[in-house]
């Protein structure tokens, strides 16, 4: 029986309801807010309560010292070292700013810069259909992914359709990181399926040629491939053959990734329990069939934080090839350092770097955790 109340006061605990009329209220905050989630995260126990306040510690040490060393105290202007020297004691962000072109784009010549812009903005509507499904006309805007990385070389190198031609020594930066990080994360996924289901085939000579070319790849460092495709491959063309010293990197740094791919698929792979493959022969599906519409879509689900890992590896492993003479951002900022007006600038520099692959595998990984809770079916 429902007790009487002032409708003005907030309900009772100790008031009855008739059944199913009794008020939604809010969860206590011992069990659900900042609180609660303080009290279980934070300081859940002993080791959690020092650990939190020895983090608080070095927070309250390091961070106001970097903020006013990045920020307050920084000189955003000025001509050389000394300059920003005589404006304060903080980074010197000028030598970045004063070089931000060259650090974008290298070498590539200033009239033909709208050409790298207009890649960069294609590469988006290039990403868009493949990185989200609910894009309309995705099945025709997938087409045009497809055919992105000829429409981007020809806007790169130019040579037709009345581009001037720019040769690919020129092409250092960030333009060169994107360049390889995106040409090696394209092409490695697929190559990596291939070989992860050519090492679990029944055919020994294709089992033994993909376990072959993996075991090769893991066990060699990229340095060395670089330095093959530098140096080395050229042997092995007809002579008088030009073959371009990127497009021997972009080879090599696809192969390398490609290795690693399989090895992450082929785990995805084996979690896959055999019911999975009996369902498959039972409907009568035949090998492919099964693969593309039952079996891979698990596997690359369950894969998904390796691939991503794998992808943020070889995005930061595209400075390695600053030792075969090509100048990406780090080694555009590393050459710059030799002006005698900004020497003793590396920590700006490396930094500014560190700061940029940050974004952009933080960008990366939230991607990452977005698929996942997106594919995720709670098992």
């Amino acid at each position: 029986m429902a007790s009487t109340q002032n409708p003005d006061m907030t309900p009772s605990l100790t008031q009855q309801y008739e059944p199913g009329e009794h008020p939604d209220w809010p969860a206590p905050s011992s069990v659900k807010g900042p609180v609660a989630w303080m009290r279980e995260n934070l300081f859940g126990s002993v080791t959690n309560t020092v650990l939190t306040l020895l983090a608080v510690y070095l927070i309250y040490k390091i961070v106001p010292a970097l903020a006013d060393w990045m920020f307050l105290d920084a000189v955003f202007t000025g001509e050389s070292r000394k300059d920003c020297r005589a404006q304060g004691d903080g980074a010197c962000w000028a030598f970045i700013s004063g070089r931000i072109q060259l650090f974008i784009y290298g070498f590539y010549p200033d009239a033909e810069r709208w050409r790298v812009n207009l890649t960069a903005v294609l590469l988006v509507f290039a990403l868009v259909p493949i990185l989200f499904d609910k894009v309309p006309h995705r099945g025709k805007a997938l087409i045009y992914s497809a055919l992105y990385p000829v429409i981007a070389g020809v806007l790169l190198v130019g040579g037709i359709f009345g581009l001037e031609y720019v040769s690919t020594d020129q092409f250092g930066g960030l333009m060169l990181n994107v360049i390889i990080g995106v040409t090696g994360i394209a092409f490695s996924l697929p190559i990596g399926i291939c070989l992860a289901l050519g090492r679990q085939s029944h055919l020994p000579i294709i089992r033994i040629l993909s376990v072959s070319f993996i075991e090769f790849i893991r066990g060699v460092p990229l340095i060395t491939l670089l330095f093959v495709a530098a140096v080395m491959l050229s042997y092995f063309v007809p002579p008088g053959t030009n073959f371009d010293l990127l497009v021997r990197m972009l080879i090599m740094v696809t192969l390398f990734a490609s290795g690693y791919m399989a090895e992450v698929i082929r785990g995805g792979l084996q979690a896959i329990p055999n019911g999975q493959y009996e369902a498959a022969d039972a409907m009568g599906l035949k090998y492919w069939q099964a693969m593309r519409l039952i079996i891979l879509p698990q596997a690359l689900k369950i894969s998904i934080p390796g691939i991503v890992n794998t992808f943020i590896a070889l995005y930061k492993d595209t400075t390695l090839v600053i030792v075969i003479g090509r100048l990406d951002i780090l080694g555009i900022g590393n050459s710059s350092l030799a002006d005698a007006k900004w020497q003793g600038l590396s920590t700006e520099v490396y930094v500014f770097v560190a700061v940029f692959f940050f974004c952009s595998c933080f960008l990366m990984s939230r991607y990452s955790l977005y698929l996942e809770k997106k594919l995720h079916t709670g098992h």
